[in-house]
């Protein structure tokens, strides 16, 4: 999530007059004068080789009716999912769910409780982690550290999730979820007041304790919620319903709200780019007391006899045991190293030169395509007659073709600059920020369905650590895209993630035949060979 800064902050924090450094070759962890730090980091992407250069870049200034018409699409574009998420919401809560499942869950006090006080620890972890988001890279520009230190620092959160992510959800699987649930709330807390020092190490300390936080935010509360949902007797498609909830809240509203406040306490305060790491210690803290005052434990290795090498052995065991966990893990990596992709990338598809886009508005139309999604999704789950396994193949599909838009455009006659000097959208700009809020959707279609997925067929013991090992893949593939981020253009990237996301069609399909072979009693390499 907080990776989000690589395409917002980095820009939205840019002073107006953007001067040159015309001394270069410090070493890692000194510091630059208040005079360099002034410049936005934009201008190395735009400028290349010319670097050395002296002359100062004027930012363009976007006149009065370029501005109203500029933000009169985005704004065109908030008002029609803002709609949608309206209506599919206010659709679902009247027809109560297909088959009375949502109506049999709503009879149920004990359920209603146990998914509000899930939603509300699950929104909160997740403000933790969006109010940091826009603002990790300004900060550390702010300290005077250059593109490269960072992305250093940022390459090395993603090492750190990868090494002892997979390290933290064994422990989680055979400690406990709810232990697993406070490790992440100390881990991020600290995190978070490594910003207060300037000093290169104390922040890389801090990357280091925030990668090993993002693993157990994707893998120690949905565990614990699963391990909870089935040990309290509740029924298997009343999660469905907790999922798309989460999703709809926690990476939608939760975002937004998130944003928005980041904005006021930095603007606010005197501790400005800081604030908003305090202000998600205080929220996280908050949803640590919940935790403990309202969550009982639950474990993976109930024994608790397993060793770390052993529980990883044992989840590796069952990955290889079942192709329906394999295809997951395939599956899985593959969307989330596309939309990690992405998130690097949307910013300098619209604008290449640095064109004065409103990225907050941009950004607060993409969660409400999320937002859709996931209601879409909310229905979707609760409909027995439409198998997840199966409308997910087209949900990938979809998703490749709408990142595949940007290449189609820069090989056609189509080309041509998605924004103007003043930021205005041409044509064709439009239509890519459309094709991204159609990839949003289909984000926002993904996690309550994989979450679902997961649920069904990662085994109980393993959980976490499956979840983890899951994660693995993406972070090498996040890695190396940071490491070689100039390598190729923002179409290639793009070109690429469609790739993979119809390599995530393509086993998606094979996850659903086999699911319908298994429903039929058939073996999957009988339905594959004879097409039973």
């Amino acid at each position: 999530r907080s990776i989000n800064c690589l395409s917002i902050g980095e820009r939205e924090e840019r002073e107006p007059h953007r001067e040159r450094e015309s001394a270069r070759g410090r070493g890692t962890g000194s510091r630059r004068t208040p005079e360099a730090r002034t410049r936005g980091h934009g201008d190395a992407r735009a400028q290349g080789n010319q670097e050395d250069s002296t002359t100062p870049t004027p930012t363009p200034t976007p006149s009065a009716a370029s501005t109203g018409n500029m933000e009169g699409y985005y704004m065109l574009l908030f008002m029609l999912f803002a709609a949608a998420c309206g209506y599919f919401e206010i659709v679902g809560k009247k027809k109560g769910g297909p088959g009375g499942t949502a109506s049999a869950s709503s009879s149920s006090a004990a359920f209603q409780a146990f998914k509000n006080n899930y939603l509300l620890v699950y929104s909160l972890m997740m403000a933790g982690d969006w109010l940091q988001g826009p603002y990790v890279y300004a900060l550390y520009q702010s300290y005077g550290y250059d593109r490269g230190d960072i992305g250093k620092l940022f390459i090395a959160g993603f090492g750190s999730s990868l090494v002892f992510g997979t390290i933290a959800g064994t422990l989680v699987d055979r400690h406990g979820r709810r232990f697993g649930a406070m490790m992440y709330v100390v881990t991020y807390a600290l995190s978070c007041v490594t910003k207060h020092w300037s000093n290169y190490g104390v922040l890389m300390v801090g990357r280091l304790l925030g990668g090993v936080a993002t693993s157990l935010l994707f893998s120690t509360f949905e565990s614990w919620l699963v391990g909870e949902h089935f040990k309290r007797g509740y029924e298997d498609s009343w999660l469905s319903e907790i999922f798309s909830k989460a999703v709809f809240l926690g990476n939608g509203l939760t975002a937004i709200a998130s944003g928005l406040l980041g904005n006021v306490l930095v603007d606010s305060f005197s501790e400005g780019k800081v604030a908003p790491f305090d202000a998600a210690i205080v929220v996280l803290t908050i949803g640590g007391g919940v935790i403990i005052c309202t969550w009982t434990e639950n474990y993976g290795d109930s024994q608790g006899k397993k060793s770390v090498m052993e529980s990883f052995n044992a989840a590796m065991g069952e990955i290889k045991k079942d192709r329906k966990v394999l295809l997951l893990g395939i599956i899985q990596p593959l969307f989330e190293a596309s939309m990690y992709t992405f998130v690097f990338m949307w910013t300098p598809a619209i604008s290449p030169n640095d064109e004065p886009i409103p990225h907050g508005v941009i950004f607060a139309v993409f969660m409400l395509a999320s937002m859709v999604g996931s209601s879409i999704a909310g229905k979707l789950l609760s409909d027995d007659k439409v198998p997840v396994e199966s409308y997910m193949q087209y949900v990938f599909v979809v998703a490749a073709m709408s990142l595949f838009v940007p290449s189609i455009i820069s090989h056609t006659s189509l080309s041509e600059q998605a924004a103007d000097s003043e930021g205005l959208l041409s044509f064709t700009g439009q239509i890519v920020v459309f094709a991204f809020c159609v990839f949003e959707a289909c984000v926002g279609l993904f996690w309550p369905s994989i979450m679902k997925m997961r649920s069904a067929y990662v085994p109980e013991e393993s959980r976490a650590t499956i979840i983890n090992i899951f994660r693995i893949p993406l972070n090498l593939f996040v890695c190396t895209v940071l490491y070689n981020v100039s390598l190729f253009s923002t179409a290639t990237y793009l070109g690429m993630c469609s790739v993979f996301l119809v390599l995530a069609a393509y086993c998606q399909l094979a996850l659903h035949r086999m699911v319908q072979a298994d429903k039929a009693g058939y073996t999957y390499d009988e339905v594959k060979n004879e097409n039973v």
